[in-house]
Formats: structure tokens, C-alpha cells, sequence
């Protein structure tokens, strides 16, 4: 059967094969079976079987100095791990990324649950096999009783963890985001290897790690983060009199900078926090609780 080419372009590569301590000039060739780099020195070829991780944006630091926004492919190759990398213009890699992520998850089964979980309230769904599917900004689990689909800029947190199914543990993604109704639901992604773990991961957190490297930036006071974590323990949106910590004027104001900072927005009957908020008192509560 004739190998198709998904994606075509030039862009600056690295790989160890390539005999340079520098990024080269190169063409990116990716096929449902293999990813070529090319250049006037060399050429790496790297079957798509042999890929077990890819890393947005994150340039180890010995290439620090010659890439900035890049994705870096980690393979096996005669029993070693490798990395390559590669950089282009923001188009084309917005479509590589999209296209390397849909080729290594062509094949990838789970079983979901969803919703595991609809706020804290554990719920009775079933678990079921379901296929993967990207596209620009979601990831959909189909061919089962109740196809979803995840935004991933709606992504809150997620964890890895272990499940058993059929006696047998394997390896499984917990993640929380907002669904189309607005809520906030837990959904469980059981995985049959480490592999299909590590990629399915990646690209469910490509925008949640950026989300993250905004809030970096943000630092808390201890009056702050008791107003964000009282809102989500009244389930994400609060009246203020549910909220005062002391001085009802002192709150206001405290709301209001939280609502500068993107990390509080008016709901229906009050306070709500945002995907920001959740995403910050959801990292606290997981560094108290460690």
C-alpha cells in the first residue's frame, strides 16, 4: 500500500544522527508510518512505532539558545533513547502538532469513563472502549455508547495514575475539565501502555501547561487564595456572604483584584471561578494535600 505524506516543510532540525552540534536547515517530511528529517548533511528517519513521547514548546537546554517555540520527539532506536527537534514557522507547526498527535493516536484504544465525576459527586457511569480522535484545540472519544468531546483549553488539572480492569493494572489518565453545559467533569482515559500514556497525555495538556506558565506569574496572598479556595468548595460559585473572611469592603476589594487577575468572573448568584481560578486552587490544594 502507498505510503502517503500527511506533512511537508521546512523548518531547522536537530537529531544526534544529523553529526551537528547545531540546528540545520532541513525538511520535515511525516508519513502514518515514519518522520523524516532531511538535510544537505544527513537524513533521520524515525518510525512513528518508535515514538514515546513528544514535548511542545519545551527546548532542553543545551538548545536553548538556537530554538524557541519547538517540539521535541523523544524514540527508541537500538535499545537507546533519542530526541530530535524541530522548528518552523507558527503555521506549519500548529499542523504538525496537530498531525504528529492524530498519527501516533491513530490506533490508540482506551476505556473511558465519563463522566467519572460531575463536580465532587461520583456518578454511576460504566466504563467503555472508545476510539481517539485530535483536532485543532479537542480531543473526542468515539465509537462508544456516549461519544464526548474535550476542549482543551477547558482542561482544569489531570493526574496519572494506575486502574485495574479484567485483573490486570495498566495505566490511566484522570482529568478534569469543563463540558459544553458549563460543568465541571471528571473523566477517566484507561490506556493499554506507558507510551499511549505519555502521548495521550501531551496532548491533552498542550494548552493546560500554557495556562499554567500564565499563572506563574501570579502570587497569591493568603487572603486571596482562602476567597478562591471558600469558592470552590461552595462548588466553583459562591454569594460574597458566603465568602467573607472578615471586612465585607476588604473582601470587595479582594474579589475585585481577583477579577483582574481573570481568575474570578460574575456568575448567576455570585462569585465563580474561572478555568484560571480552578486551575490555581486545584495546584494548592494538590501541593497541601502532598
Amino acid at each position: 500500500m502507498e505510503e502517503s505524506v500527511v506533512a511537508d516543510f521546512v523548518g531547522r532540525v536537530h537529531a544526534a544522527s544529523l553529526q551537528t552540534d547545531e540546528p540545520a536547515t532541513g525538511r520535515v517530511l511525516l508519513s502514518q508510518r515514519r518522520l523524516v528529517l532531511a538535510t544537505d548533511d544527513g537524513k533521520e528517519t524515525i518510525p512513528i512505532s518508535k515514538v514515546f513521547d513528544v514535548v511542545v514548546g519545551n527546548v532542553p537546554g543545551d538548545l536553548r539558545s538556537f530554538f524557541n517555540d519547538s517540539v521535541t520527539v523523544a524514540y527508541e532506536r537500538d535499545g537507546t533513547r533519542r530526541s530530535a527537534l524541530v522548528e518552523g514557522e507558527p503555521e506549519d507547526m500548529d499542523r504538525f502538532v496537530r498531525l504528529l498527535f492524530k498519527v501516533l493516536l491513530r490506533n490508540v484504544a482506551v476505556t473511558v469513563r465519563h463522566p467519572a465525576k460531575v463536580g465532587g459527586r461520583v456518578t454511576d457511569a460504566s466504563d467503555h472502549r472508545a476510539s481517539v480522535t485530535v483536532s485543532p484545540g479537542e480531543i473526542r472519544f468515539g465509537d462508544c455508547p456516549e461519544p464526548f468531546t474535550v476542549d482543551l483549553s477547558a482542561v482544569i488539572d489531570y493526574e496519572r495514575t494506575d486502574r485495574t480492569l479484567g485483573g490486570k493494572k495498566r495505566p490511566a489518565l484522570v482529568f478534569r475539565h469543563v463540558d459544553a453545559d458549563d460543568r465541571t467533569v471528571t473523566s477517566i482515559a484507561t490506556v493499554p501502555n506507558k507510551r499511549a500514556l505519555n502521548i495521550l497525555g501531551r496532548y491533552i495538556k498542550i494548552e493546560y501547561d500554557e495556562a499554567m506558565e500564565d499563572l506563574d506569574s501570579f502570587d497569591p496572598t493568603e487572603e486571596q487564595m482562602e476567597i478562591l479556595v471558600s469558592i470552590y468548595s461552595a462548588g466553583g460559585e459562591a454569594n460574597i456572604a458566603d465568602v467573607v473572611t472578615g471586612d465585607v469592603t476588604q473582601t470587595s476589594m479582594i474579589l475585585d483584584t481577583l477579577r483582574e487577575a481573570g481568575l474570578v468572573a460574575d456568575g448567576e448568584s455570585g462569585a465563580a471561578l474561572t478555568r484560571k481560578g480552578q486551575m490555581i486552587v486545584s495546584s494548592y490544594l494538590e501541593s497541601v494535600n502532598a
